[in-house]
C-alpha cells in the first residue's frame, strides 16, 4: 500500500528540497529513505513507573509499532504524563488528577502538531489518561485508534477475589477495630498482583468500554488483562488498523458523533460504570463541537437497563467480563433492545452494526445478563437536579436496593475532604446524616478531587448505607453507597452547595432524580447575599492555578478551552 502524502501533515517535514534539514534528523535516528516518505504515525503512551496501570504500556507500544510497519507506515513513539488516582487518592495529590486529563490532551496535541504526524495510536491505562488520549484524537481529527493497557488481575485473599477497593474499605474496617493491622498488611500485599488498571468497573475500565462502544478502539480490545500476551496481538492489529484509516481517510470525528456518544453512554449505564463518565463524555464531545452535557448523559442512563454485574455494585471484575465475551456481547444485547445506533463508523472501517453482526457469543446470564431480564430497568448511574444542584449532579445506584434510592436527613457540612475524613475516622457524625463536602469542585479545589478515602472509610465502618454524602467534587468509580457528586454550580462559583448549613434537611431521590434542601427560594437568596465569596486556596501559582482560572462548569465536562465550535482550522487539514 502506497499512500499519497500530498494531503498528509507529514509532507511539511519530509517532502521537497526545503525539508532536507528535517530529513537529516530522521536519517540520524536510523530511518531509511523509504520510511521517511511513508506516513508518520504517532504512537503515544502514558507509560510511567507510578502505578501498575501504566507499567505495561511501553511493551505494548512495541507491538503497535510493528503493526504500523507491517502496513507500510513509520511509527514514531512518544510519551506523555499520567497521574494515577490510586496513588493520588486521599491527599493533596488528587488535585492533580483531573487537571492531568487536560495536560495529556494538550501535550499529545503539541507533540503531534510540532512533528506533523499523520495519525495517532494512543495507549493509556489509568482513569484520566483514557479520556485525555481520546480527547487529543478528536481535537486533532487525525485517523486514530485507541488501545487500553488492560486491567489488573484480581488478587486472592482468604479464598476470595479482591481488588484495591477492598483495601480502601479495609482501612475503614481497621479504624473501626474489625480488622487487625496484620490482616490489613496481608491484604495490601496480595490485592494487586500484576500490571494493569483497577479490575472493577471503576473509571479506567468504564472508559475502556467507552473506547470500544464509541468506535475508537478495536472490538474486544479493551478486555484482556494487561499481563495477557494476547494484548500484543491487539496492539499489532491496532497499528495495522490506523494505516487502513489513513488510506480511507476516516478521521476521529467521523467516528465520534452524537450517535456514537449515545452508544457509549448506553454501555456505561448497562455496566454500572463510573460516575466520571458523566464528566468525560461531555469533554470528548466538546472536542468535536458537539453539545452533549451531563443532563444528556444522565437522560440516556435513565432509559438504559443495567444488566452487567460488575464491581463495585456487583460481583465480577474486568477479567470475568472478558471471558464472558466482553463489550461486543454487551453491544449485541443492547442492539437486541434497539438501543444502539448501528450506522456509527468504527476504527475497523466498518460500522458498529456490522461489527455486532459478527458476534457469535451470547450473554452468559452470570456476568452479562440478557437485556430482556436486566438487574434493573434503569442504568447504574443516574442524574439528579434540584435547588442544591441547578446544573445537575450524579450518583451511582448500581447494587442499591429500591428502598435505598431515597434518603433524607440533616446536613453535616465540611469545607474540604480532609475535614470530612477526620470526622469519619473519629465517628463524629450520626446515622441518617447527609455529609456535605464542598470547595472541592474543578475551580474551587482546585482539581475536583475524588472522595474514595472518605466513602470507603464509611463503608468499612458499616455505615455506607446509613448516611448519604454530597459534594461538588467527584467520586471514584469504586465508590458505593448514596454518594452524590458533580453538584453544580460548584461552591467556588457561588452554587447553592456553598450556602448549606449544619442541620438543613436535605432530601435525595434517585428514582425521581431530585436533590433538594428544605429551604425557600427567599432564604437561599438571602444566604447568597450574605455569602462571603469563594474560599482561598493554597494554589496561587503554577499548573493548578492556571487550571483553576481556565476550567469551566462541571456539567459541560470541566474543560479548559473553547473547543471545536471556536475552531478556525483543524490540524489534520493544515
Amino acid at each position: 500500500m502506497t499512500i499519497d502524502k500530498s494531503r498528509l501533515p507529514s509532507r511539511h517535514v519530509t517532502e521537497g528540497p526545503a525539508r532536507a534539514p528535517h530529513r537529516s534528523y530522521l536519517y540520524a535516528m536510523g530511518l531509511s529513505e523509504e520510511e521517511i516518505h511513508q506516513p508518520l504515525v504517532g504512537v503515544a503512551t502514558c507509560w510511567n513507573e507510578a502505578a501498575p496501570c501504566n507499567i505495561a504500556l511501553n511493551r505494548q507500544a512495541q507491538s503497535v509499532k510493528q503493526g504500523v510497519k507491517v502496513a507500510r507506515g513509520t511509527p514514531r513513539e512518544f510519551t506523555t504524563i499520567t497521574v494515577t488516582d490510586g496513588i493520588a487518592m486521599g491527599h493533596e495529590g488528587m488535585r492533580s488528577s483531573l487537571a492531568s486529563r487536560e495536560a495529556i490532551a494538550d501535550t499529545v496535541e503539541l507533540t503531534m502538531r510540532g512533528h506533523c504526524y499523520d495519525a495517532l495510536v494512543g495507549l493509556a491505562g489509568c482513569d484520566k489518561s483514557l479520556p485525555g488520549m481520546m480527547m487529543a484524537m478528536i481535537r486533532l481529527n487525525v485517523p486514530s485508534v485507541f488501545v487500553y493497557g488492560g486491567s489488573i488481575l484480581p488478587g486472592r485473599f482468604e479464598g476470595k477475589d479482591v481488588t484495591v477497593q477492598d483495601v480502601f474499605e479495609a482501612v475503614g474496617q481497621h479504624q473501626a477495630g474489625n480488622l487487625s493491622t496484620c490482616e490489613l498488611e496481608k491484604l495490601e500485599q496480595v490485592a494487586c498482583p500484576s500490571a494493569g488498571a483497577c479490575g472493577g468497573q471503576f473509571t479506567a475500565n468504564t472508559m475502556a468500554c467507552v473506547s470500544e462502544a464509541i468506535g475508537l478502539a478495536l472490538p474486544n480490545s479493551s478486555g484482556a488483562p494487561a499481563p495477557y500476551e494476547s494484548r500484543d496481538q491487539y496492539g499489532e492489529a491496532s497499528g495495522r488498523a490506523v494505516m487502513n484509516l489513513i488510506e480511507k481517510n476516516i478521521r476521529a470525528r467521523d467516528i465520534v458523533t452524537r450517535e456514537s456518544l449515545i452508544n457509549a453512554a448506553r454501555v456505561v449505564a448497562c455496566t454500572g460504570g463510573s460516575t466520571n463518565a458523566g464528566l468525560h463524555l461531555p469533554a470528548m464531545a466538546h472536542e468535536a463541537g458537539i453539545d452533549f452535557f451531563l443532563q444528556d448523559v444522565t437522560d440516556i442512563f435513565r432509559e438504559t437497563p443495567y444488566f452487567v454485574d460488575l464491581k463495585p455494585g456487583g460481583q465480577y471484575v474486568a477479567k470475568d467480563l472478558y471471558e464472558a465475551g466482553g463489550v461486543p456481547v454487551i453491544l449485541k444485547e443492547l442492539d437486541k433492545a434497539g438501543l444502539i445506533y448501528r450506522d456509527c463508523m468504527t476504527a475497523t472501517g466498518y460500522s458498529i452494526g456490522e461489527e455486532i453482526d459478527k458476534v457469535t457469543r451470547e450473554a452468559d446470564g452470570k456476568v452479562i445478563h440478557p437485556v430482556a431480564t436486566p438487574l434493573s430497568s434503569t442504568g447504574g448511574v443516574v442524574g439528579l437536579t434540584g435547588n442544591i444542584a441547578p446544573e445537575g449532579a450524579i450518583v451511582k445506584i448500581a447494587g442499591m436496593s429500591e428502598e435505598q434510592l431515597q434518603f433524607s436527613g440533616p446536613a453535616r457540612v465540611f469545607e474540604c475532604e480532609e475535614d470530612a475524613f477526620e470526622a469519619v475516622q473519629k465517628r463524629e457524625y450520626e446515622e441518617g446524616d447527609v455529609i456535605v463536602i464542598r470547595n472541592e469542585g474543578p475551580s474551587g479545589g482546585p482539581g475536583m478531587r475524588e472522595m474514595l478515602s472518605t466513602t470507603a472509610a464509611l463503608s468499612g465502618q458499616g455505615m455506607g448505607k446509613k448516611v448519604a454524602l454530597i459534594t461538588d467534587g467527584r467520586f471514584s468509580g469504586a465508590t458505593r453507597g448514596f454518594c452524590v457528586g458533580h453538584v453544580g454550580p460548584e461552591s467556588a462559583h457561588g452554587g447553592p452547595i456553598a450556602l448549606l448549613r449544619n442541620g438543613d434537611i436535605i432530601t435525595l431521590n434517585a428514582r425521581a432524580g431530585t436533590i433538594s434542601v428544605d429551604l425557600s427560594d427567599e432564604e437561599l437568596a438571602q444566604r447568597k447575599a450574605d455569602w462571603p465569596g469563594p474560599r482561598a486556596t493554597n494554589y496561587a501559582s503554577g499548573a493548578l492555578w492556571k487550571y483553576a482560572q481556565q476550567v469551566g462548569s462541571t456539567y459541560k465536562g470541566a474543560v479548559t478551552h473553547p473547543g471545536a465550535n471556536a475552531e478556525t482550522h483543524v490540524y489534520v487539514d493544515l
